[in-house]
């Protein structure tokens, strides 16, 4: 068996599939760079992302699968799974060899993985776009820091898009490294060093001293409206956290001096 190591990148995995029919390899292992142990008995091949070969290869498949065959398998890569990339890789090749009718073959074991890690992430993006709050600093630039579990900004870049079209805003997710920025007439990725004074990274708030003057009474303000609308005698914990799981809590404003 041969093993591909590429740079983790979808043009990556993509120009993968493409390099085993220009080899004719038989079986492969995929492993992103990142994940690659090298083994006693030989190194592994390096795959250069290349966008021609990766363009050649999502057309391919866009032929064969559809346009929701290819939302499954974009969505299913955004889980940064090391499974998940061999199951694409596998499934992508079955594609080619088979016909697209595969993609109705949940007996398939790369389908079923595939299609089980779509499914959680964009579980992950919906509950981004509904728990992400935004703080306003001193400039007017409203700020939220994420940490999903799955690399979802991709696929919330449009919901925020056309829902806060009439300001400028950031969502940068701490664990990647890099944001969504809007300026009002377009939205595109960045990456910007944020730290604290200790060098950590501050991940779901901003300090007080760049907030603009009345974020502090918004808050307030959510807090106590959170708070007067909250009917205690109807309070069912076990029910709240199954819809707002606790690892969300540190994102909104009416969680952070509420305890249930």
């Amino acid at each position: 068996m041969e093993t591909y190591v590429f740079d983790g990148s979808l043009t990556g995995l993509l120009s993968a599939v493409f390099i085993a029919y220009e080899r004719r390899s038989d079986a492969v292992k995929v492993v992103s760079q990142d994940r690659y142990q090298p083994d006693l008995l030989g190194g592994g091949i390096k795959i250069d992302a290349d966008s021609r070969q990766a363009d050649r290869v999502w057309k391919g498949l866009a032929k064969r699968v559809g346009a929701a065959g290819l939302n499954t398998f974009y969505a299913a890569f955004l889980g940064e799974d090391a499974q998940g990339y061999q199951s694409l890789f596998d499934l992508s090749r079955a594609v080619f060899d088979r016909g697209g009718d595969i993609m109705e073959d949940f007996g398939n074991v790369q389908l079923l993985f595939v299609s089980q890690l779509a499914r959680k992430v964009h579980r992950e993006k919906h509950r981004m776009e509904a728990f992400v709050r935004f703080q306003k600093t001193a400039d007017g630039l409203f700020t939220s820091f994420v940490a999903p579990d799955y690399n979802v900004l991709p696929l919330i870049r449009r919901h925020f898009t056309d829902r806060y079209a009439d300001q400028r805003w950031l969502i940068y997710d701490s664990k990647r490294k890099y944001g969504l920025y809007y300026d009002g007439d377009s939205t595109a990725e960045v990456e910007i060093e944020f730290s604290g004074p200790t060098g950590k990274m501050r991940t779901s708030s901003l300090p007080e001293n760049v907030l603009a003057e009345d974020e502090g009474l918004y808050q307030r303000l959510w807090k106590g409206y959170f708070n007067h609308t909250n009917i205690a005698a109807r309070k069912n914990t076990k029910l709240h956290i199954r819809h707002i799981p606790k690892r969300y809590w540190r994102y909104l404003t009416e969680k952070s001096d509420l305890h249930l």
